[in-house]
C-alpha cells in the first residue's frame, strides 16, 4: 500500500527511521514497516471503568481482523472515564480525553484508527478526537450488559436506582432491600441496559455511520461483538487505503439521521450536547434548533427504560437499530455514508421487527411526537431541553412558585427538611450547575422529590437546571439551561417565590418577570459563592475556556480540526 503516513517514519535508512523501526520490532517482521498500514486500536479498557474492563478482548479480535487484512494492530489505551466513578463529573474530563486522544494520534506513526469505547464519556471523546485528527476511524462499541433480576423482576440499571432510591426516601422499601437488590443490579460486562447515554451513544454512533453496520446494540457478552470486532480490523485497513476520513463520512446528513435516530429510540439528553461538540471538531453547522426541527415529529418507536419498560438485551433480540430505522427510512438522508463507503440507508431493506412490543410500528408508536424540546424564554435566552418521552403529560403545561438551591450542596442540606416550603405544585431550581460553575456540568438535574411529598404519593414535579440528567433518569426535568448561572445567565437572578411558567408544546421557558425587573436584580450571591474557581491544572483551564451547552460545551480552543500533520522529526 502506497502513500502511507507511517512510512514518514518508517521508511528509508536515515538515522531516525532506524530508530523509529528498531525500538517497535519486538517481534514483528521485516514487512511490517514495508508498506503495510498500521491501525491504532484506541482502547479505553480500564478497571475504573467497570463497563469498559472487557474491551481488551475486544481489542484482540480487532487485532486479529486487521493482521489479516494486511495491516499492523497496536493497542493504544487513551483516558478512560467510568461515568459511576469520577468525581466531580465525568463531563469535566470529556474534553480533555478527546484532546489526549487526538494528540497521541497525532504524533504516533498510525495511518488509521479503531475507537473502542462504551461508558457515556467514551465515545464522545473518541468521536470528537478522530474529527480533529482526521484519521480514517471507525468505532466498535462495547455494548449494554445483560439483564438483572430482583425478585423475579427485570432490573433497568441507573432507571431502578433512582426508582428504589426514591421508594426508600418515600418509606415504601426499607434500607435492607435497596442494598440486597445492589448485588443483582449488574449481572456482566457492559454499559447501561437501559436507553441510557452509553446506549444511546453506541447506537447514534452506528446512525452517523461511524461503525460497521449491525453491530451497535450487540451485548457486551453475545460472542457476536467479537465476530464484530474481527470484521471492523479488516475493514479498518480497507478504510486507510480508501482514505476514507471522518470528514467524508460525517456530514450534515449523517447528524440529521442520528437526531432522526435519537427521537425514534427515545435517547439520552445527553445526546445532544455530545453530538454539538462533535459536529463543532468538523465545521458542521449543527444547532439546537435542529433538533426541534428535525426530531420533533418523529416516532418514539422503541419500549424502552426510562421511557418504557424494556432493556437494551430486548431491543437486540427484537430487531435492534437496524428495525427501528426501517421503520423511519423515509425520514433519514438518503446520501450519508457509513465507514463502509456506502448509505446507512442501504443497509436497512432485509431489516424486521420480531417482537413488535418492544420495537413499535410507525403506525402505532409508543408517543407519536419523541424528539427533545427545545425551550426558549426570559430564563433561558440560548435555550433549554426537555425529553417529553421522559415526561409527565400533564406537566409539559405547568406554572408555579420557584423552590431555588444555589448549588446542589444547598440542595441536599434541605431537601429532606419537612419544614421545606414547597408543595406539588412548586417548581425545584437549582442553578450553579453548569460546565463552569461545577465545574463540568455534571448529571443532577433530576433532583429527588422532597420526601414529605413522596409520602403524600408524589412522584414527579418540574424540576430546572442548568447541569445535565443522566440518561437512564426521568421525569419532567427542564435542563442544560443556556447561558448558565455561572456564566451571568438570567438564571443566576431568579428567587424562590418567583412564579415560573413551563409550555412545552409552545416551547417555551419564563418567569414572571418584566425584563427591567429581571435586569435590575443582582446574581445570587450564595450561588457566587458556590461556583467553581480553581487555581491550576485542567480544571483552571477547563472553566477559562469551556463554552456553553447550547454548543457542545468544548473548550473555544478546541472547535475545528487540526488534521494529522506533523512537521518536525523527533530527534
Amino acid at each position: 500500500m502506497t502513500g502511507l503516513r507511517s512510512a514518514a517514519w518508517y521508511a528509508g535508512h536515515r538515522r531516525d527511521a532506524y530508530i523509529h523501526r528498531a525500538w517497535m520490532r519486538r517481534g514483528l517482521p521485516d514487512s511490517a514497516f514495508a508498506g503495510r498500514p498500521q491501525i491504532a486500536i484506541a482502547n479505553t479498557a480500564s478497571d475504573l471503568t467497570p463497563c469498559n474492563s472487557h474491551l481488551d478482548e475486544v481489542a484482540e479480535h480487532v487485532k486479529r481482523g486487521v493482521w489479516e487484512a494486511g495491516g499492523v494492530p497496536l493497542n493504544l489505551p487513551v483516558v478512560s472515564l467510568g461515568e459511576t466513578q469520577v468525581r466531580p463529573t465525568a463531563m469535566l474530563w470529556r474534553n480533555m480525553a478527546a484532546m489526549a486522544t487526538e494528540e497521541m494520534l497525532r504524533a504516533n506513526p498510525v495511518d488509521g484508527v479503531v475507537l473502542l469505547g462504551g461508558c457515556d464519556k467514551t465515545i464522545p471523546s473518541l468521536l470528537m478526537a478522530a474529527a480533529s485528527v482526521d484519521l480514517p476511524a471507525v468505532v466498535v462499541p462495547g455494548g449494554p450488559m445483560l439483564t438483572g433480576t430482583f425478585r423475579g423482576v427485570p432490573l433497568g440499571c441507573g432507571t431502578d436506582v433512582w426508582r428504589l432510591s426514591e421508594e426508600v426516601r418515600a418509606g415504601t422499601l426499607s434500607e435492607r432491600d435497596f442494598h440486597e437488590s445492589e448485588s443483582s443490579m449488574i449481572r456482566s460486562r457492559g454499559h447501561c441496559n437501559t436507553m441510557g447515554t452509553a446506549s444511546t451513544i453506541g447506537l447514534l454512533a452506528e446512525a452517523l455511520g461511524t461503525t460497521l453496520p449491525g453491530t451497535a446494540g450487540i451485548p457486551a457478552a453475545d460472542s457476536r461483538l467479537l465476530a464484530r470486532a474481527h470484521e471492523t480490523g479488516r475493514l479498518v485497513v480497507e478504510m486507510v487505503a480508501a482514505d476514507r476520513r471522518p470528514s467524508r463520512v460525517l456530514t450534515a446528513g449523517s447528524f440529521h439521521n442520528a437526531i432522526v435516530t435519537l427521537a425514534a429510540i427515545g435517547g439520552s439528553t445527553n445526546a445532544v450536547v455530545h453530538l454539538l461538540a462533535i459536529a463543532g471538531r468538523l465545521g458542521v453547522p449543527l444547532t439546537l434548533a435542529d433538533f426541534d426541527r428535525i426530531g420533533a415529529d418523529v416516532p418514539l418507536l422503541v419500549d424502552l427504560q426510562p421511557a418504557g419498560r424494556h432493556l437494551m438485551e430486548d431491543l437486540h433480540r427484537a430487531g435492534g437499530l437496524a428495525a427501528v430505522l426501517h421503520e423511519v427510512i423515509d425520514l433519514l438522508d438518503p446520501d450519508a455514508l457509513t465507514v463502509t463507503g456506502q448509505p446507512l440507508v442501504e443497509f436497512l431493506g432485509d431489516a424486521r421487527i420480531w417482537d413488535p412490543d418492544v420495537i413499535r410500528t410507525r403506525d402505532a408508536p409508543l408517543q407519536p411526537h419523541a424528539g427533545i424540546a427545545v425551550l426558549h424564554g426570559n430564563l433561558a435566552p440560548n435555550g433549554a431541553i426537555i425529553k417529553p418521552a421522559a415526561a409527565s403529560p400533564e406537566l409539559l403545561r405547568h406554572r408555579g412558585r420557584a423552590v431555588v438551591f444555589d448549588s446542589i450542596e444547598d440542595f441536599r442540606a434541605r431537601i429532606d427538611d419537612p419544614d421545606l416550603d414547597v408543595d406539588a405544585d412548586s417548581v425545584l431550581v437549582l442553578r450553579g450547575c453548569g460546565p463552569k460553575g461545577y465545574p463540568g456540568m455534571p448529571e443532577v438535574a433530576n433532583l429527588p422529590l422532597p420526601p414529605k411529598l413522596l409520602r403524600q404519593g408524589v412522584r414527579d414535579m418540574v424540576r430546572i437546571c442548568d447541569g445535565r440528567m443522566s440518561g437512564t433518569a426521568y421525569g419532567t426535568v427542564v435542563l442544560h439551561v443556556a447561558p448558565e448561572a455561572a456564566a451571568g445567565g438570567p438564571f443566576d437572578r431568579i428567587r424562590t417565590g418567583d412564579v415560573i411558567t413551563l409550555d412545552v408544546p409552545r416551547r417555551t421557558i419564563d418567569v414572571d418577570l418584566s425584563p427591567d425587573e429581571l435586569a435590575a436584580r443582582p446574581p445570587s450571591p450564595a450561588m457566587l459563592a458556590a461556583v467553581a474557581r480553581p487555581s491550576r491544572g485542567w480544571e483552571r483551564l477547563y472553566v477559562d475556556t469551556v463554552m456553553g451547552a447550547d454548543t457542545g460545551a468544548d473548550l473555544d480552543f478546541l472547535v475545528g480540526a487540526s488534521g494529522h500533520e506533523v512537521s518536525r522529526e523527533s530527534h
